[in-house]
């Protein structure tokens, strides 16, 4: 490849950090070249894996996430003190909503540990599951279509009967966390997970360092809509910039609680 070519393309995902989609006449009349040479470009760049040819352009590339049992066993220590944290922060909770995912599982396992006479709504098996040990916590499982790679309820039944319900707060996980705001993997959780937020008077969500400036096809927050981020990691750059510009509390998981 030749020099040319190599700069063009790192320009041209470099563009695409800061754009969602982008056009190959744009591309062309910025670069000064034909638009036979982007589409080129941009197939090889979508060869590479590292975005998706569009008609008449190119979007960011859709990342993946591990399955939920792969997920299980990851970052387990950095989860644990993220659980943690946010039960230090919902000690006056009498009714709360807790999403899919590997890290509300261990919220769940905390608050079953250190809570006692509340309800939860989850649409969570593991999350049911774990809060099933302490026999104070009333567990509402939702009803609903049965994703099997999530262990979840989701769909219309599951979001209709969430709006017969509110909460003093959503915990909720997330795929990938931007300056775009939080996603997910599903975008069938991530309705779920806007319902949610919609029925609580506050919303916090857990996700470990692993999740910053990464975007998923199902965005189900904006950072304007979010109360707090607990996290085991400093954010940085725009991610940084966007939870100060809609003041979002930050709770890193090894700081103490004022």
């Amino acid at each position: 490849m030749s020099r040319a070519k190599t700069a063009r393309q790192a320009k041209i995902m470099a563009e695409l950090n800061n754009a969602p989609s982008l056009r190959i006449v744009d591309l062309a009349r910025l670069h000064n070249v034909s638009t036979e040479t982007i589409r080129r470009d941009l197939d090889e760049l979508t060869q590479g894996g590292h975005l998706n040819r569009t008609y008449g352009g190119a979007v960011r590339a859709i990342a993946t996430e591990p399955s939920l049992t792969e997920r299980h066993r990851l970052y387990i220590n950095e989860r644990e003190r993220i659980a943690r944290a946010t039960v230090q922060l919902i000690e006056d909770a009498q009714i709360l909503m807790l999403g899919s995912g590997s890290t509300t599982v261990h919220v769940a396992r905390r608050i079953a540990t250190e809570m006692k006479d509340i309800t939860v709504l989850t649409h969570s098996f593991g999350v049911a599951t774990v809060l099933s040990i302490n026999p104070t916590i009333r567990v509402i499982v939702l009803p609903g279509e049965y994703h099997a790679t999530e262990g979840a309820m989701v769909g219309a039944h599951t979001i209709a009967f969430l709006n017969g319900f509110s909460a003093d707060y959503a915990i909720l996980g997330a795929s990938g966390l931007s300056d775009d705001g939080a996603s997910d993997a599903l975008i069938d959780c991530s309705a779920v997970y806007s319902t949610m937020m919609q029925r609580s008077s506050k919303t916090l969500i857990v996700a470990d360092h692993s999740k910053f400036n990464s975007t998923f096809p199902g965005r189900y927050a904006s950072w304007h809509q979010v109360d707090c981020l607990i996290t085991d990691q400093q954010p940085t750059g725009k991610l940084l910039q966007c939870l100060n510009q809609n003041k979002v509390t930050l709770r890193l998981s090894n700081e103490p609680v004022a």
